[in-house]
């Protein structure tokens, strides 16, 4: 599997403050809130509506080289959707997109989540390439693909 080394020194906030997306005083607010709330600085931002996903996502394009994939109007085959179950894909909030021989690639919204990536190619027998893309349209596009089960 593949390790993400940084492409930018920077941390995300200083990255996001330097696109003007927030301001040193939002960050500072962000990072108390995560010490208390244990959860990463990303989701923090979110949350306080300091940043969209989508400010989050590119930013992490820009801090670790991952390119980032917009699902809003991707079709995926039923073949790729197959490898991976519904709840492994809820689970890891990710979502196969395509596959090329032995490398099946994902969009997912922390790819930096190393034991997801590593069920992942356990499951599928593939090595994993990762593309960001925002929780929300990762779960959409889960919503979108996986057929229900229906009730009895």
């Amino acid at each position: 599997m593949k390790q993400f080394k940084r492409t930018s020194n920077k941390q995300l906030g200083e990255l996001l403050i330097e696109r003007g997306v927030i301001t040193q005083e939002q960050l500072q607010t962000a990072i108390a809130k995560q010490k208390e709330k244990k959860r990463l600085i990303g989701e923090i931002l979110v949350e306080l509506d300091f940043a969209t996903e989508k400010d989050i996502a590119q930013a992490l394009t820009c801090q670790y080289g991952i390119p980032y994939l917009p699902l809003g109007n991707y079709e995926i085959d039923k073949e790729i959707l197959s490898m991976a179950p519904e709840d492994v894909c809820r689970k890891y909030c990710l979502i196969p997109v395509d596959k090329i021989g032995k490398s099946l690639t994902i969009a997912m919204a922390n790819p930096l989540n190393t034991p997801a990536i590593e069920a992942v190619e356990l499951l599928t027998g593939c090595i994993v390439q990762v593309f960001v893309s925002t929780t929300t349209e990762v779960l959409q596009a889960i919503n979108k693909n996986y057929p229900k089960a229906e009730t009895l």
